[in-house]
């Protein structure tokens, strides 16, 4: 079985959810197969740009994190130790780019609810308030420590289990079931105008 074959073989596995398709990829892209490494950014690439999306509100810097992290996974994939799962690898080498990222930055974020609402002012009344809540849990979102953000944005975004996220955090699970629950009671605290104007 040629590379390209072995590949294709291995990604057709992943989607079916087997077990072991993304780590026969990380075996291949340790050997330094470009073939691997090509369908494994394929595959990853919308998954991190999601995650990130809410943590940095950036194209630009989203990009340069996934390219980051992508550099790292093809670096490193034979350092890949199985004691996780590869998303939870993947993950935690982004979660860690991105904080690097921020935490480099000078420039506020944007919080300015008006500007985005102008934006689906021309949208029927429904969708515009679909929108409307959609944007004030976002702006909800960044008022929350990078820490407790990201947590969430891992729990009910990417159905990861507090075990994951401890992984990817680098810290014990009960820290991270702390942040989750001061995530969701500030969420709640800053939704409350919103969520009471739907009712």
């Amino acid at each position: 079985m040629d590379s390209r074959t072995e590949v294709m073989a291995s990604l057709a596995r992943w989607r079916d959810d087997s077990p072991d398709g993304e780590t026969r990829l990380i075996g291949l892209i340790a050997r330094g197969d470009r073939h691997a490494f090509e369908a494994f950014y394929r595959a990853y690439f919308p998954r991190l740009t999601r995650f990130l999306h809410r943590m940095t509100r950036s194209l630009p810097l989203i990009e340069e994190i996934v390219d980051d992290t992508m550099l790292v996974i093809w670096q490193k994939a034979d350092s890949f130790n199985f004691s996780s799962k590869v998303s939870t690898w993947v993950f935690a080498i982004a979660y860690r780019k991105a904080c690097k990222a921020l935490h480099a930055l000078d420039e506020p974020l944007d919080t300015d609810m008006e500007a985005y609402e102008s934006e689906v002012a021309w949208q029927p009344e429904w969708r515009c308030e679909q929108r409307r809540l959609a944007l004030a849990l976002d702006v909800a979102l960044r008022a929350l420590p990078l820490a407790q953000r990201a947590a969430f944005e891992l729990t009910f975004y990417h159905d990861m289990g507090y075990a994951e996220i401890a992984v990817i955090q680098e810290c014990p699970v009960n820290t991270v079931k702390t942040r989750l629950f001061h995530a969701r009671r500030r969420l709640a605290l800053l939704l409350k105008d919103q969520l009471e104007g739907t009712s």
